[in-house]
């Protein structure tokens, strides 16, 4: 009694006590992913609106990787922000799931001219403007003022210094394998990576930008294979008299290095390179919309007096063109001065949700031709094949009746079964039997069906319907038939499930026989007692397992690179050329398994140490005087013993490697050409790679489970079999 009235009172208290602590009415809540100097700079010009007009402005930091998922999960259920501040790249898909509305007075006709004419054309989709531009991003080159005095006017004056900067300076670096960096270059040549309707890296343009970088990097011009924390190294140890990145590169630089930030070079054979160009912008959610006050606050935040705050405080490069007219340039810093120079040449990055299934292809397309795997004609192709493949029409809508009458049958198979069941004589004598021990398990029982059989269901379902999140429709098997039936191509091609089944179960096989013979022996050699240091070989070779698996991998990673990596660099000392590691499957497929087995190893010699201590002395004793030999007793007598406490490991082990998404993913990333990807990181990119393709991953999820449930079933039952043998 006393328990059920003070949960009563709790609820009341709730129910009384919650909505006071909610925004107050008439307070505007905006949302934004900020930190640093942008966030402080919004946070003053809240502070100052709410002192100025009487409305409280509720300033929310929401993490960047999670703040699309939020928005989708808040507005549609009216929990949202009334603002929030994004990349206007994302506005395809806001306007698909119904979390905006037109900007309408927050921005005016009259003051249209206030702004920058690109942010503008970023924000407005089918004649409506949908935000109010607040700041531009984009690259732009950093020039090495003590090696380049001048900057280069054009790309291939910039070229023209290799050789003569010094011994291993390079004219050059940037991330050139990314088709981000690269959209600069294929810009000046008059090409397109995405057109608003379709992949649009070919034709003549597009193959001479691409014969341009490779000649660039061939000829040592731009430094090969280089990842971003690659080109910041290279400029700061003054390795690079140039480099290609955003502003994001001017905290990293700091002081070290005098240099000067300029908009990118000509192409003398071409035109200007012009980078992508991304705006942040004020969005109102539908309902936000529908309040002046909150249209005035998005208004406020483009004016020239927030502006300047957010310029000199949050070091933002302001879309607003009546700010640097009038003061900008005087009160703003020369770097971003710089960016405001480089954004007016950069070109806004499509809006439309198809322009997410462009880069991976594209990518891929470019490395190919890096590598000399495919001409640049070819690789293109390829890439636009790709590109309608994964932007194929959704299956058309199935009816779901026998579907229905299926999940009927079986639930009434199930009713009948728990109703025979209940009838049995003596089972509710042995139900009141049992009612403690349910005590003990039902709240693990409940955690399992919520956070473990839920979800499987869930996903199960999913695998039924096609189309994205919002709007799926049910297709019945189709997802599967697409998949078992390779979309239509040969078993083998490219990406086909076979094929990518093939390179899983020899990655499984691979990497459980390395840890299982490793950790055998390492064990072994452990577990003897007259072993100097034992106990800090111990802890050293756990270490590996105890480091989390994406440090790991990153570390591998870097370690496997071209060229400044630990390994090529080991090579080099005895005269071998570098590798590149991650350009043919057989050297990719070996660093992903040699990173796995450097992680999976001591979980395997543990469970041998763990096992050898319960094996009897007397029994290895009893082999010594009986003759046997130390191979003949660990084969006869040790390793037998050994079999029915590895075996579940080597199952678990199984299951983990099949499954090892991180090292997959973030060694070889899939490379080259996606051949070294299993089954788990492909069902990652459909889902979230290739235009969201959330039933089609999920059928790819299903076809795992089901693979993995046979696979444990099988290894049971040999190992059941060999200890009934050994027996």
């Amino acid at each position: 009694m006393h328990r059920a009235l003070t949960a009563l009172v709790t609820i009341v208290l709730a129910l009384v006590v919650l909505p006071s602590c909610g925004e107050p009415p008439g307070g505007i809540v905006v949302w934004h992913a900020y930190r640093g100097g942008e966030q402080k700079a919004l946070e003053a010009i809240a502070a100052r609106w709410s002192a100025e007009h009487g409305t409280k402005v509720t300033m929310l930091a929401v993490p960047y990787d999670a703040y699309g998922a939020k928005l989708e999960a808040a507005i549609p259920r009216g929990n949202g922000p009334d603002l929030f501040v994004s990349p206007h790249e994302r506005l395809g898909s806001y306007r698909q799931n119904g979390l905006v509305a037109p900007a309408g007075d927050a921005l005016p006709e009259a003051e249209v001219t206030r702004y920058e004419q690109a942010a503008l054309e970023a924000v407005t989709v089918d004649d409506q403007r949908w935000a109010v531009p607040l700041a531009t991003k984009c690259v732009a080159l950093y020039v090495n003022t003590s090696l380049l005095p001048e900057p280069p006017e054009t790309l291939e004056a910039l070229a023209a210094k290799r050789g003569s900067l010094g011994p291993g300076v390079l004219p050059l670096a940037y991330e050139a394998q990314s088709a981000y960096y690269h959209a600069a270059l294929l810009h000046a040549y008059g090409g397109q990576l995405f057109d608003g309707k379709t992949f649009a890296m070919v034709g003549p343009a597009a193959e001479q930008a691409a014969g341009k970088l490779l000649d660039l990097v061939a000829s040592g011009v731009v430094a090969e294979d280089a990842s971003g924390d690659d080109v910041k190294r290279l400029f700061v140890t003054g390795k690079a008299a140039a480099v290609i990145s955003g502003p994001w590169l001017a905290s990293d630089v700091g002081s070290r290095v005098p240099y000067r930030v300029v908009p990118l070079p000509r192409v003398a054979s071409a035109g200007p390179m012009k980078p992508y160009l991304t705006v942040d912008g004020a969005f109102l959610t539908p309902s936000g919309a529908k309040r002046a006050e909150v249209r005035a606050f998005a208004r406020e935040l483009a004016s020239d007096a927030s502006s300047l705050v957010r310029a000199t405080t949050g070091a933002q490069v302001v879309a607003t063109r009546s700010f640097w007219e009038s003061q900008g340039v005087s009160s703003a810093s020369p770097l971003l001065v710089a960016f405001h120079e480089a954004a007016r040449e950069a070109v806004p990055m499509p809006s439309s949700v198809a322009m997410r299934a462009t880069w991976v292809p594209a990518q891929q397309a470019i490395l190919k031709i890096l590598r000399k795997d495919a001409s640049p004609r070819d690789a293109l192709a390829e890439a636009k094949a790709r590109y309608e493949d994964v932007m194929r029409p959704a299956e058309p809508p199935a009816s779901p009746t026998p579907f229905v009458i299926l999940v009927g049958i079986a639930a009434l198979a199930l009713a009948s079964f728990v109703v025979q069941r209940t009838r049995r004589p003596g089972f509710y004598a042995e139900l009141r039997a049992s009612k403690p021990a349910y005590k003990y398990v039902v709240h693990s029982a409940v955690t399992i069906f919520v956070l473990v059989v839920l979800p499987l269901v869930a996903g199960a379902a999913t695998s039924f319907f096609a189309g994205s999140r919002d709007s799926l429709s049910f297709v019945g098997l189709a997802n599967y038939v697409d998949i078992l039936t390779a979309r239509g191509k040969p078993l083998l091609s490219h990406g086909s499930f076979y094929f990518t089944l093939l390179v899983t179960v020899a990655w499984t096989i691979v990497n459980v026989t390395l840890h299982v013979g490793l950790g055998l022996v390492l064990g072994i050699l452990l577990a003897r007692p007259y072993l100097r240091l034992r106990a800090v070989y111990r802890v050293l070779l756990v270490l590996p397992w105890a480091v989390p698996s994406y440090v790991t991998a990153l570390a591998w990673k870097g370690m496997f690179h071209r060229q400044f990596g630990a390994i090529n660099a080991v090579l080099g000392l005895f005269g071998a050329p570098p590798v590149s590691w991650f350009a043919k499957f057989s050297t990719a497929f070996t660093a992903n398994v040699a990173t796995n087995v450097w992680l999976g190893f001591p979980f395997m010699m543990v469970v041998v140490m763990g096992a050898l201590t319960s094996i009897p002395k007397d029994v290895l004793e009893a082999a010594e005087v009986d003759g046997a030999t130390r191979w003949q007793s660990f084969r006869l007598v040790t390793l037998p013993l050994l079999r029915p406490t590895l075996l579940p490991a080597v199952v678990l082990g199984s299951v983990w490697t099949f499954n090892m998404f991180n090292v997959v993913f973030l060694v070889s990333g899939g490379e080259p050409d996606g051949t070294t990807d299993i089954l788990v990181s492909e069902a990652y990119r459909w889902a979230f790679a290739r235009n969201a393709q959330i039933g089609y991953a999920a059928a790819y999820s299903v076809i795992i489970f089901g693979l993995l449930a046979v696979m444990s079933r099988v290894l049971g039952r040999i190992g059941g079999g060999k200890q009934g043998e050994s027996a």
